[in-house]
């Protein structure tokens, strides 16, 4: 996650709180994902942004997961999505996220 984004997220979260945020991310592998979701919940690893340092403990989703596609219109999401779900490792994206949301997300559902 670049720094730009980085600032927002936290901006935004001390806007409206970290209990009313919501994180998606489309990032086209597991790695990339789950590097973006470890910055949002636990801090940025590489410790070079704001976010460094910084526990949001965000609830953060990949948009292949079914916890984001299932509230979606179909439709829309096999317009936007559907091309791109068909080419990414959808399993190892859902394990990785998952994986930090256990570790990391203070607001787990």
């Amino acid at each position: 996650m670049d720094l730009e984004n980085q600032q927002r997220v936290k901006d935004l979260t001390e806007k409206h709180g970290a209990e009313n945020m919501v994180v998606l991310l489309g990032a086209a592998e597991a790695e990339a994902a789950g590097l973006a979701a470890e910055t949002v919940t636990a801090g940025d690893p590489t410790f070079a942004g704001p976010l460094a340092g910084v526990q949001l403990g965000l609830r953060v989703y990949h948009v292949v997961e079914p916890q984001f596609k299932d509230e979606v219109d179909a439709e829309v999401y096999d317009e936007q999505v559907g091309m791109m779900e068909m080419v990414l490792n959808v399993d190892e994206i859902i394990e990785e996220m998952s994986n930090i949301r256990n570790e990391f997300c203070k607001f787990n559902d």
